[in-house]
């Protein structure tokens, strides 16, 4: 075995692309100095600096913890080149001029150590014209590698070789890229716009073209082609507006300028409204105004015809959304094609398009069918690719429609359909790999070793692999959980509710798992089969299943539930095996205080975590509270525990939800112990060796210790703070209550400063505070709200 650490990233360009990669990298802990010309006033760093400084203000957020800006080292090229000797990767990332990047070149090479790896981030240029001019042995560490926008969100990395590339070089990088920046790695041929941008922006211009064939609206046209069709809920005029405008009309011209013979050429062409829209300096989101304009509270989208804002909010017509909820994709595909319906029209049209152009391209853009579905399902946020649609719809059958519009004139070119789509086969993924036309074979997955921390990889449809709802082994499964294993000595329990709410079946299979757990395994980790494709840990309290209760036998029929949940947390916490929590996306309400009790926590990056009880009038009551009052005891270490105990009150008493799991440390949801994890598929296999290693080191659960708690003068010192935001009009009377009664349990209640109290004290007095609130009509009116329309009702 050999390890490739890099110990030192370089960002060439403090652009938007260079700062966000540069940022993402201090996400994982990865060194990183930030390059950029020099200043022409003020300090010679200052471009860099202020970009830095961007970096803090940008929404989404390219920083999991915005102190982390700080991490990064800044430079320029006049006085810092020597700075690049002890990089192991640098990454170009200026602006998309190839003379520019050749100048910018010439000046780092000699700097470059002899081991490092040199890449650009071009997001369509040539990677081999990029590396002329270097020497043999620089040419065989460089590569192309294109993150996407913005780059800590975007799954994609885009990998690409020159004929002179060394192997060994993509296996490193793809290593370092999947797992340490938690990326799927596609490998792309070094063709114009490599894969994802060139299907994917093809796709945008053949929407813009069928639209305007059949008369629709931007507006309708986005809710087409969002949500209703498995896709990015921004669609396709809205994603226009978020990437830019003028950077889109980049990529169209990349392809304008590099694709002269392609057959699919005319389609190119800048749409008119696109270049009017640039000329006239409304470039999207950025600029305030694109294809859409906000005015007011208004949306305003443009029309094509006249140049100018009109009322927007135009929807899909009730006879295409009821054909886009078959389930059938057979017949769903059918229907769109023989219905009259010009959106059903138009919508078999763009599929169409796609489905041409992808089998006509892939042997020149990609190895295999596979990466390019990867490509658009994590570039463009697509549930399934091009060719995975084609294959679920009937390969044969669609792949005879497209011939019949190609022949008919009504495709976009007559380029015929490649003769090893009608060899008879079903599709392009099978169990054995996706197919590749240069091969003439199905091609396997990579067999890289970063793969082997996946337990259940990515998978496109059609190839039949096992998932985390299928695989293993299974001990027990209901309608909540599913307990397993997958033949080793740790026990896997995964809630199967939606948004894998807590209800009384969870909190069975809570316990029915931890006494399995107990009796044969060295572990237990709760992980969810969901985790990596964006699912929840869990959102919290299943509040539906409490109805039949309250209806039936009011409050106090409730009363035993809630004990029952918080003795399930606290057997978690006391269980004789170590439990990990593998946790990704919401951990809310009871989802995070199912987390907390856990021994330990592995976390995604991307875990957005909170006890927010407070929105729907009630307070944490699984323990969430008595957890707080414990850390900030702990935290506290014979201190003055308030000053550690206000965070914790503060977030309950606000609901704040962390931002990412680094924000989550910050905030003590997640302790400095716990690990974060980047790539959310490596989630299982860490939580397993989590909960090995613990058990091989003769785990034992906490002692029942008693807990010193700020008493009366925590209590006091709050509520003061309390009274001026509600005399203030910054609070409601209720939400005054709500802040009071939290105070209330994390100071532990009526008692002296620094008494102590056990665990059961303060679960007693959540419980308390809950049923309480369960009675008061304006947590009933919050609670229904919630449950009506899935908003907070602010009484």
């Amino acid at each position: 075995m050999s390890n490739f650490i890099v110990k030192k990233v370089a960002v060439l360009g403090a652009g938007v692309m260079g700062a966000q990669i540069a940022a993402h990298c201090v996400n994982a802990k990865v060194p990183v100095v930030l390059f950029d010309l020099p200043a022409k006033e003020g300090p010679k760093n200052g471009i860099v600096q202020r970009a830095i400084e961007n970096l803090k203000k940008l929404n989404p957020a390219p920083l999991g913890n915005k102190d982390d800006a700080a991490l990064i080292e800044v430079a320029n090229y006049e006085d810092n080149l020597d700075v690049l000797k002890g990089c192991d990767l640098i990454i170009e990332a200026i602006a998309e001029r190839m003379d520019w990047k050749h100048d910018l070149y010439k000046k780092v090479a000699p700097h470059i150590a002899p081991n490092a790896i040199f890449a650009s981030n071009t997001s369509g240029l040539s990677i081999t014209a990029l590396s002329e001019g270097f020497d043999a042995e620089l040419k065989a560490r460089f590569c192309g590698v294109h993150f996407f926008n913005p780059p800590r969100y975007m799954h994609l990395v885009e990998l690409i070789p020159t004929a002179t590339t060394r192997p060994e070089i993509l296996d490193q990088l793809e290593g370092f890229l999947s797992s340490t920046l938690g990326k799927g790695v596609v490998r792309a041929k070094d063709t114009p716009n490599f894969v994802a941008n060139r299907v994917g922006v093809f796709g945008m211009l053949a929407t813009i073209a069928e639209a305007e064939k059949f008369g629709l609206s931007c507006d309708v046209v986005d809710d087409l082609t969002g949500k209703k069709l498995g896709r990015a809920s921004s669609g396709t005029f809205r994603t226009a507006d978020v990437v830019g405008l003028d950077t889109l009309g980049h990529v169209i011209k990349t392809m304008q300028d590099f694709l002269p013979n392609d057959p699919f050429a005319p389609i190119y062409k800048t749409p008119e409204v696109l270049a009017k829209l640039v000329a006239a300096g409304a470039l999207g989101q950025k600029s305030g105004a694109g294809f859409y304009k906000k005015v007011g509270k208004d949306i305003l989208r443009i029309d094509a015809a006249t140049g100018q804002y009109v009322a927007g909010g135009a929807k899909a017509e009730d006879i295409v959304v009821r054909i886009l909820k078959e389930k059938d994709p057979v017949k769903r595909m059918k229907a769109l094609r023989e219905s009259t319906n010009n959106q059903a029209q138009f919508l078999w049209a763009i599929f169409r398009d796609s489905f041409h152009y992808v089998a006509v391209h892939l042997e020149s853009i990609a190895d295999n069918a596979r990466d390019v579905d990867f490509a658009i399902r994590w570039g463009f946020g697509w549930n399934l690719g091009p060719f995975e649609s084609w294959q679920a719809a009937g390969w044969q059958q669609i792949a005879t429609w497209v011939k019949e519009d190609i022949d008919a004139g009504k495709a976009l070119c007559n380029a015929p359909l490649p003769a090893w789509v009608f060899d008879g086969r079903t599709g392009v993924h099978a169990a054995d790999g996706s197919w590749s036309p240069a091969k003439k074979a199905n091609v396997g997955r990579s067999d890289l070793a970063v793969y082997q921390r996946q337990a259940f990889r990515a998978s496109v449809l059609g190839e039949g692999s096992a998932d985390g709802r299928t695989g293993g082994t299974t001990i027990h499964e209901d309608d909540s959980v599913r307990i397993w294993h997958q033949g080793d000595e740790v026990l896997i329990l995964s809630l199967k509710t939606k948004m894998h709410v807590i209800g009384p079946g969870v909190i069975d299979g809570l316990a029915k798992a931890v006494a399995e757990a107990e009796k044969n395994y060295k572990g237990l980790v709760i992980w969810n089969a969901d985790a990596a494709e964006g699912g929840a840990f869990s959102a919290g309290a299943d509040l539906q299943s409490m109805l039949p209760l309250f209806m039936s036998g009011g409050v106090k029929a409730i009363e035993p539930e809630v004990s029952r949940l918080q003795q399930a947390h606290q057997a978690l916490k006391y269980a004789n095996v170590p439990v990990v929590a593998a946790v990704a996306g919401l951990a809310l309400g009871g989802g995070c205080e199912l987390m907390m009790h856990a021994a330990k926590r592995v976390a995604a990056l991307e875990s957005y975590i909170g006890l927010v009880e407070v929105g729907v009038g009630l307070v944490p009551g699984g323990g969430g509270l008595k957890e707080a009052a414990v850390r900030a005891a702990a935290d506290a270490k014979g201190t003055d525990i308030l000053q550690f105990l206000k965070g914790y009150f503060t977030n309950a008493a606000m609901a704040n939800v962390s931002k990412s799991a680094l924000e989550a440390q910050q905030m003590g949801y997640l302790s400095a112990s716990d690990t974060i994890v980047f790539n959310a598929y490596e989630l299982l296999h860490v939580a397993k060796v989590e909960a090995r290693a613990m058990f091989d080191a003769g785990y034992r659960p906490p002692r029942k210790a008693k807990v010193p708690v700020a008493g009366r003068y925590g209590m006091a010192t709050i509520m003061s703070q309390l009274v001026n935001m509600r005399d203030g009009g910054f609070i409601s009377a209720h939400d005054f209550k709500l802040g009071s009664m939290i105070a209330e349990i994390v100071s532990g209640g009526e008692v002296e400063a620094g008494s102590l109290v056990d665990e059961q004290w303060l679960l007693d007095l959540e419980r308390k505070a809950f049923m309480e609130l369960l009675n008061h009509p304006k947590t009933q009116e919050r609670i229904m709200g919630m449950m009506q329309t899935g908003k907070p009702v602010r009484n």
